[in-house]
């Protein structure tokens, strides 16, 4: 399975210590040398950067054969080399949060996965514990509503009702 990560994703997932997700999930994940770029800026995390001067064996960097088409000029430098790298590799899925980015993946036939789904996923393998993570990530700067967290919460309940 071919599963390529923009910036955000993958830095949420750091920030709120989920990542062992990515591999139990999908084996491997790439990133375009973009968003390595974008986690190392200045302006990102410690946390993160610190992740990344470590980062896994099951991370793969890879820069793109071409530039990003010029269609996808109007998103940013991280959603156009992951969009790009996806499209290049066939990917089975990218993980992409931002809006424009991912209806501009779904246009090229990209399967789409953004944090939250993640989340929702890795709850139903047991991987995580969902209400704790969406906690976590309500204290971050992810931009999401109050009541989207909760619409998660409510399917993840209805999926897998607590057995206390």
């Amino acid at each position: 399975m071919i599963v390529i990560s923009n910036t955000t994703p993958l830095r949420y997932l750091i920030e709120i210590e989920t990542t062992h997700i990515l591999p139990a999930l999908f084996g491997r994940v790439v990133i375009p040398q973009a968003v390595f770029d974008e986690l190392n800026d200045p302006k990102t995390p410690e946390q993160v950067k610190e992740w990344f001067r470590k980062h896994p064996a099951w991370l793969e960097i890879r820069t793109l054969s071409a530039p990003p088409a010029s269609a996808l000029s109007f998103l940013d430098y991280g959603e156009r080399e992951a969009i790009s790298l996806a499209c290049e590799l066939q990917a089975d899925a990218v993980l992409i949060d931002d809006r424009a980015a991912r209806k501009a993946a779904e246009a090229l036939s990209l399967t789409v996965l953004p944090t939250l789904a993640l989340l929702e996923q890795a709850a139903v393998r047991d991987l995580i514990d969902l209400p704790q993570a969406i906690d976590r990530l309500s204290k971050t700067t992810f931009r999401a509503t109050p009541e989207l967290f909760e619409q998660i919460l409510e399917r993840h309940q209805r999926v897998k009702p607590s057995s206390e």
